[in-house]
């Protein structure tokens, strides 16, 4: 008699189905970032579920940096417009350690085409319309990072260079607040590279002069891609810090 391959039953435990409800509620935007979020004796009722589970599904979110737990307050919606959020994908850190607060000044914002790296990126069709937006970012009034910023068009419709220079906080934050968009996660590409005459010019050193070059793509809810940042950082006073567990 030939074996019979029977279909395993899937499972997931019950605090991870209610870690998806929750997640499903981020996603359509019912707690917006900054928001608190129902109790975990509220949220058990309207899950059917008990208290301990909640707060299971909570624990993972907070640890994954989605929801933040503040005591004797509530669980609230992360957000970048909090300060120790504002620079939470950014790796780079001063070499004298002091306080790392960085001034912005784009140069365009523009659309334009997606080239078929881009459009792979974002998920997008080669051509569909994108926005490039060009900046300069400065530390103690030294510039130290030019930035190309690609955004799908259809997202961030409204966006202009008016726009981002009357914004006076994190670029995060302006996409929450006015687009709806959260990023909750990004993964990055690293490499050393040279400066060639353009970028010496945005950040004012020698061409030749070593960078480190930094591709981002940041994601919202869903795992859905909405932002590539190719980033290029003077590192002769700077590092790149990263903690591994």
């Amino acid at each position: 008699m030939s074996e019979v391959n029977l279909p395993v039953a899937s499972f997931s435990p019950l605090y991870e189905q209610i870690k998806v409800m929750i997640l499903a509620s981020l996603q359509a935007a019912e707690w917006l970032p900054g928001a608190v979020i129902p109790s975990e004796m509220e949220l058990a009722a309207r899950y059917a579920v008990s208290q301990g589970t909640v707060r299971k599904a909570i624990d993972e979110l907070a640890a994954q940096n989605l929801l933040v737990r503040r005591q004797g307050k509530g669980t609230f919606v992360a957000t970048h417009q909090e300060d120790d959020w504002q620079y939470r994908f950014l790796r780079l850190a001063p070499d004298s350690g002091e306080k790392f607060l960085l001034t912005s000044q784009f140069l365009s914002c523009l659309k334009a085409k997606a080239s078929s790296h881009i459009a792979n990126l974002l998920k997008l069709k080669a051509g569909d319309t994108v926005i490039q937006i060009d900046r300069v970012q400065s530390f103690a009034g030294k510039p130290i990072v030019f930035e190309e910023i690609w955004l799908p068009a259809t997202r961030f419709k409204d966006l202009d260079l008016d726009a981002l220079n009357a914004w006076h906080g994190p670029v995060y934050a302006l996409y929450e607040s006015q687009f709806a968009t959260h990023m909750v996660r990004a993964e990055e590409k690293i490499k050393a590279i040279s400066a060639d005459g353009v970028l010496a010019g945005h950040l004012q050193i020698a061409a030749g002069s070593p960078l480190l070059s930094v591709e981002r793509v940041a994601f919202t809810y869903g795992n859905k891609p909405v932002e590539i940042r190719h980033a290029r950082y003077d590192t002769s006073e700077q590092h790149y810090e990263n903690k591994l567990n």
